[in-house]
């Protein structure tokens, strides 16, 4: 009886860890980027890349952009050129921020990405916000000149929410809710110039 109430308990605990194992699995799904395309190419005298990326707000980032925080999305790139016998080369790289906020006035979303004059695009809708976020097109990442020919680098790239810019006290709510998080896993192209 006692043996029989033992394989039990060991069923019902290992049901209960599957399941909320199922359910933490299914929660971080939702708070990932995923990349969808990147592409590297030359325009002019510069190389400038190309990516499409897949994510949405969860709900306390909708709530939090309703409520007038502004979200910072940055992409990040590292390039380095691989050397025999000694440490990988470093390449500098540029990072590019969005910033998307909500204008309750106008009922409308913001985007600034730095590169207009005018400072900021407006769209009706927040999934056209986010379109503009999820793709990028045309980003100058260096000159053709910094590059040596011949050579083979890896770019490395990656988008995520830049918690550090949320007010202080939401900042507390990303160390103990995966809700607050989105961020893609690293991204690699290979160039030979």
């Amino acid at each position: 009886m006692l043996v029989r109430q033992l394989g039990l308990r060991r069923c019902a605990t290992a049901a209960l860890l599957w399941l909320i194992a199922l359910s933490f699995s299914a929660l971080v799904a939702a708070e990932t980027i995923a990349v969808k395309s990147a592409v590297v190419r030359v325009q002019e005298d510069a190389f400038v890349i190309d990516a499409e990326f897949d994510f949405s707000l969860t709900a306390p980032l909708e709530e939090a952009l309703l409520r007038g925080t502004p979200l910072y999305f940055v992409l990040e790139t590292e390039m380095s050129r691989s050397r025999p016998y000694w440490f990988d080369e470093a390449v500098s790289s540029p990072q590019f921020v969005r910033r998307l906020t909500y204008a309750a006035l106008t009922n409308s979303y913001r985007i600034d990405t730095g590169r207009t004059s005018s400072g900021a695009n407006s769209y009706p809708t927040l999934d056209e916000a986010l379109r503009q976020i999820r793709l990028v097109r045309g980003r100058t990442l260096l000159d053709r000149r910094e590059l040596r020919s011949g050579e083979r680098y890896e770019l490395s790239l990656r988008l995520k929410l830049d918690t550090t810019q949320l007010p202080k006290p939401l900042q507390v709510n990303t160390l103990v809710s995966r809700e607050w998080t989105l961020l893609s896993d690293w991204y690699r192209v290979i160039l030979t110039p």
